[in-house]
């Protein structure tokens, strides 16, 4: 058994890019501690659950006992639940001593995805933080969310303790001030309890490859600075020779094995396990029990003729084609992180601009590595929106601005202000709103945060035209929300994997997006192997194992491309054009 789980502490935290197989492992682990005979808590702070899709029965935002496991519960930690319970709680107090303009005025403020995110950490820290809750269990075990996300989730006990320390709590993200003595109470122990490993084992979970590595040792380095340190490291998927010559395979397995070669040394100091890929997608008990042993599994090739996606379903090239067709526009591709939505959007750019269109490829994903994908060829410009240069940026801006009428007292009060951890999300969305409108005169071709992550994002545009509508209702129909909504200027285009669970996440997120009145495009399933021509025996199982998604998302979308699994990573501008130009 790993080491991740050998006399684990009391708490137990996995996390990692989306995409890994942290929740798989989450679950797995939580499986099997249970098995031991203890009483286990498994907890999702991930917006993107899929806990109850692993144990294929209904989890929710109350503890739920999972079927054939005695001892485990679960529990998923659904956002925009806490966030109504939490305005409920915070309008409670002062709802009838409020007039019906100050009460809406007051609804509003905390409507925003500040408010989601810290409703969400209110409920993730009462775990860490209190006896009561948790007394009843032996383990609790966190599948968190996506790396980017997760590292903001963590900083948050020592960030907004330091800030209610200082006095400037503000209402419009905490509630009243009342009862802010025992919210620094509950974030003081939750930050004690992370930074301690004797209470608190934290595992980081990532593939076999450069990028996935490169990206656990950023998380580590993070959640060192806010006082985590994590101790372990699971590599997820590793494939297992198989006594057969396949090129694909061959290439995957060299290519992994120079991954974990030139492992930064920060994770290499770490306890690591090594997981083989399997050749099933990790749903229900039986492959959990398998899930965390280094023993691969015995391929049993299935007879059953694969979709040909040469002849069904489209390729990335007439993906770029009809994009082609306009001469400007916003393309967002959104999904699930892990699954090549930054490789995508670099494909895209590099289609267009060898097509002759002027072309601006950006992110909005705090993990995304732009400059890395494309290297320095390509013909185009590539930029990113830094939290940290967007919130200075969004201070000067406000200070030069607002600030310029008060005197020194006032200034100070502001600049105070401005500390809120809460400015990042509203600076992040300027920095948002300013590229979306370069979508009309040049293609805007961006990258975006994972799933919960791009759904905040749309919360705050949604915000800012509520805003923009109330107060300068002649600039209404000008906001970034109309431009998304607007088929004429925007292509949202959903990046997957065709496997189970990023599949059904992907349809999720369409219908999040069909809410918001935000039409889906297209879908782009990467890194296929039914259009590779391997011979592999467990590759082969994984082509047979990717009809059931394949199928789904035939059921969803009209417009889809398919991209193979390649023998060479797609990096660099060469590279994007040959994913881009295969037919």
């Amino acid at each position: 058994m790993i080491e991740l789980i050998h006399n684990p502490p009391r708490f137990l935290f996995l996390t990692g890019k989306g995409g890994v197989g942290k929740t798989s492992i989450a679950c797995a682990s939580a499986t099997e501690l249970a098995r031991r005979g203890n009483r286990v808590l498994l907890v999702s702070t991930d917006p993107a659950s899929n806990v109850g899709h692993v144990f294929d029965q209904p989890v929710g935002n109350k503890i739920t006992p999972i079927e054939g496991v005695k001892g485990l519960d679960a529990l998923e930690i659904d956002p925009e639940d806490a966030a109504e319970e939490y305005r409920e709680r915070a309008l409670a107090p002062i709802r009838d001593f409020l007039s019906a303009t100050d009460l809406a005025d007051v609804t509003e403020q905390l409507s925003g995805s500040c408010t989601t995110e810290i409703a969400s950490f209110n409920e993730f820290t009462s775990f860490l933080a209190s006896d009561e809750t948790t007394r009843d269990y032996d383990h609790v075990v966190f599948d968190t969310a996506p790396t980017g996300h997760t590292v903001r989730l963590l900083k948050l006990p020592g960030e907004w303790t330091d800030f209610l320390e200082d006095g400037l709590g503000d209402a419009s993200c905490l509630g009243p001030m009342a009862g802010l003595d025992k919210t620094r109470t509950t974030y003081a122990a939750a930050l004690a309890a992370l930074a301690d490993p004797e209470v608190t084992r934290l595992g980081l979970v990532a593939r076999p490859q450069t990028s996935s590595l490169a990206e656990a040792s950023r998380t580590a380095d993070e959640l060192a600075e806010a006082g985590v340190r994590a101790t372990h490291l699971v590599v997820n998927g590793i494939l297992p020779e198989e006594g057969v010559e396949d090129a694909l395979a061959d290439a995957i397995r060299t290519e992994e094995a120079s991954a974990l070669v030139d492992m930064p040394a920060n994770l290499s100091e770490l306890v690591i396990d090594r997981l083989p890929l399997r050749s099933r997608d990790v749903m229900g008990l039986s492959a959990l029990t398998t899930l965390l042993s280094e023993t691969a599994d015995q391929a049993h090739v299935s007879h059953e003729t694969p979709i040909s996606t040469r002849e069904t379903l489209g390729t990335l090239t007439d993906t770029i084609d009809q994009l082609a067709a306009r001469d400007h526009g916003l393309v967002m591709l959104v999904g699930k992180g892990g699954v090549g939505k930054t490789t995508m959007a670099a494909a895209i750019a590099v289609g267009l601009s060898d097509r002759g269109k002027d072309v601006l490829l950006t992110t909005t994903d705090p993990a995304a590595h732009l400059s890395w994908t494309v290297g320095d060829e390509g013909t185009f410009e590539v930029s990113s929106i830094d939290p940290t240069k967007a919130v200075e940026d969004y201070r000067r801006h406000v200070m030069e601005t607002k600030g310029a009428a008060l005197d020194d007292a006032g200034r100070a009060n502001l600049a105070e202000d401005l500390r809120s951890p809460c400015t990042e999300e509203v600076a992040v969305f300027q920095a948002f709103a300013a590229a979306v409108e370069q979508s009309t005169h040049r293609f805007v071709i961006m990258d975006t945060a994972p799933t919960g992550h791009t759904l905040l994002l749309m919360d705050a545009t949604g915000s800012y035209h509520r805003e923009v509508a109330r107060n300068l209702p002649d600039e209404a129909g000008h906001t970034p929300l109309t431009r998304l909504q607007d088929p004429d200027n925007t292509t949202v285009i959903i990046v997957t994997l065709p496997e189970t669970t990023p599949v059904l996440e992907a349809a999720g997120l369409c219908s999040e997006l069909g809410r918001a009145d935000i039409a889906t495009w297209g879908w782009i399933v990467n890194r296929a192997l039914t259009p590779t021509d391997t011979s592999s025996p467990l590759l082969t199982e994984r082509i047979h194992a990717e009809q059931d998604p394949l199928k789904h998302v035939k059921a969803h979308a009209s417009r889809i491309a398919v991209t193979p699994y390649r023998e060479t990573p797609p990096v660099g501008v060469g590279q994007l054009r040959a994913l881009g130009t295969a037919r």
